[in-house]
């Protein structure tokens, strides 16, 4: 038994697959994923899901800041005894909890979470998150326009950060094994490649579109009541997995200026 296992059996942790609890067991990538986000002593460092420690080890001596948040009874109880006041630790929902303030984000993302916890984390303001997910949701955060992973979660990250994976990381790494291969995947926001009127139009015309992304883009707008037939919106009679994010920033633009 690996000292994953044993940590497994000694807290009593029974793993949920409804919670995505698949613990990291390979000490080399945990190295690497703490080394992807460059920290700092005086770094205010945020892991979500701490689990098992694995990270928050590293994370401890990287840092005099660092804050956790874990949802689970068990695994809360676990990072409390072992690492005491060498961390801060929220007992509760990250997706539902407000984050305190931080400069680097950590986590190994449980899939059930990922596309809400990442859309929270692009509220904030931080220099650097390092995050594990699976492979497939890390290829949505990278794709390119015309991919069949082409989505909302990839032009939402664009305008809000540079987004690359680092490495990919196999099922074999993690205790008990999923299904599926995972990724690191470090965000580094920075200024919006183009300019908007109106970001909340905009986020709004592109979670409106990707919804209906299958309908031309008149279409899926004239369904959320977002324009009416004759109005002046650029590429009304394309699909949105095939623009760029600039171009659906004009076709927000549009939408705003209608409602002035």
């Amino acid at each position: 038994m690996n000292d994953t296992g044993r940590l497994i059996a000694d807290t009593g942790i029974i793993p949920k697959k409804s919670k995505g609890q698949n613990f990291l067991t390979d000490e080399r990538v945990a190295d690497r994923h703490i080394g992807y986000a460059g920290i700092n002593k005086d770094d205010r460092v945020l892991e979500v899901g701490p689990g098992l420690g694995i990270l928050t080890e590293r994370l401890v001596e990287a840092t005099d800041h660092l804050t956790c948040i874990e949802l689970d009874d068990i695994l809360a109880e676990y990072i409390t005894k072992n690492f005491g006041d060498r961390l801060s630790l929220i007992h509760g929902d990250a997706v539902k909890v407000p984050f305190p303030e931080f400069d680097v984000f950590v986590s190994n993302l449980p899939y059930s979470v990922s596309t809400p916890i990442i859309f929270k984390l692009l509220e904030y303001d931080f220099r650097t998150a390092v995050v594990m997910v699976q492979k497939e949701f890390a290829d949505r955060m990278v794709a390119m326009v015309g991919s069949p992973d082409y989505s909302r979660l990839t032009v939402n990250l664009f305008y809000r950060a540079e987004c690359e994976i680092m490495e990919n990381v196999p099922a074999s790494r993690f205790n008990p094994r999923p299904k599926v291969d995972s990724a690191i995947v470090r965000i580094t926001p920075r200024k919006a490649p183009f300019d908007v009127l109106d970001e909340r139009t905009f986020f709004k015309v592109v979670e409106v579109t990707f919804n209906h992304r299958r309908k031309k883009i008149g279409t899926a707008l004239k369904g959320a009541h977002m324009m009416q037939s004759g109005d002046d919106v650029p590429y009304i009679d394309e699909r949105v997995e095939h623009l760029r994010p600039e171009q659906i920033g004009e076709i927000a633009d549009a939408v705003y200026r209608l409602k002035q």
